[in-house]
């Protein structure tokens, strides 16, 4: 595996397989990986010919006071994992090389960012389409790869690549879970022993609230209500927890059949997101 760290040696690289006609797949990462970012690489490999991953702690899409500063860095460990997952480049900027000057340029996608968790982190999605077209221009892969555990913000680039017209093909990748269902994170590791029993609960409830809302027990608000009271109880601080439409995640109504549970929740001063997707 080849490790470069400046715009232009990636570039470089990225143009001699160019001029190979091979097929580059891009996996952008804020390191600290896990399982289910080793997923996103192995289905990368199945796509393209050479596979890029970033690793950057992307300061535009944290707030005041949420935790870039801490946020797990764990590059030796993560360059090992790469290597093992026969990743063909790395890419590790720092936040000069990314943003050498105050950037005066900003991607918003008014819309779906003031939805779900956009309402309790104004401006970060803001920062991650900024820097994820960043990454874009300076990759120009053929394919895209997400996970699916973040639906939001994969649903956010699928639209800032369609309106942009950027040419490149984006991917979600199923959301890898611990043996008890936790979706995998690597804020995950912020948990005491205790919250991190607790933690499987915010999947538990989603996937009864879908097993209701499918049999058609009671109202959707009425199966949701009752989740939000069970979570609380068992300790969240529930964010949100929304019955929306796949395609542009706003509220469901009673027609719709393409859904998505979406939910955000604190266990102490851990926030977790997890989804379900199925239809009715």
């Amino acid at each position: 595996m080849q490790t470069v760290t400046t715009i232009e040696a990636l570039r470089a690289q990225v143009s001699a397989w160019r001029r190979q006609n091979l097929r580059i797949a891009l996996v952008p990462t804020m390191g600290n990986l896990h399982a289910g970012h080793l997923k996103l690489v192995s289905t990368a490999r199945q796509q393209a010919d050479k596979v890029v991953v970033s690793i950057f702690v992307n300061p535009t899409q944290f707030g005041p006071n949420e935790d870039f500063e801490r946020y797990p860095r764990t590059e030796a460990a993560d360059q090992q994992q790469l290597a093992t997952c026969h990743t063909d480049l790395l890419f590790l900027p720092t936040v000069e090389t990314l943003y050498p000057r105050p950037s005066q340029t900003r991607i918003s996608l008014p819309g779906l960012a003031a939805l779900h968790c956009g309402q309790s982190r104004p401006g970060h999605f803001d920062g991650v389409a900024l820097v994820v077209c960043k990454l874009l221009n300076m990759v120009q892969p053929d394919s895209l790869l997400m996970g699916e555990k973040d639906f939001q913000q994969l649903a956010l680039i699928r639209q800032m690549v369609a309106d942009l017209n950027i040419p490149v093909e984006v991917h979600g990748v199923a959301t890898v879970r611990e043996a008890d269902g936790l979706a995998m994170s690597s804020r995950n590791g912020y948990l005491t022993t205790e919250q991190r029993q607790l933690a499987p609960r915010l999947y538990q409830a989603l996937q009864t609230a879908r097993d209701q809302i499918q049999n058609g027990q009671s109202s959707d608000q009425s199966i949701i209500a009752e989740q939000i009271a069970t979570l609380t109880a068992a300790g969240f601080a529930v964010d949100y927890f929304s019955l929306s439409r796949s395609q542009d995640l706003l509220p469901a109504t009673d027609t719709d059949t393409e859904l998505v549970l979406l939910a955000a929740a604190r266990l102490g001063n851990t926030r977790l997101i997890d989804n379900i997707s199925f239809g009715r």
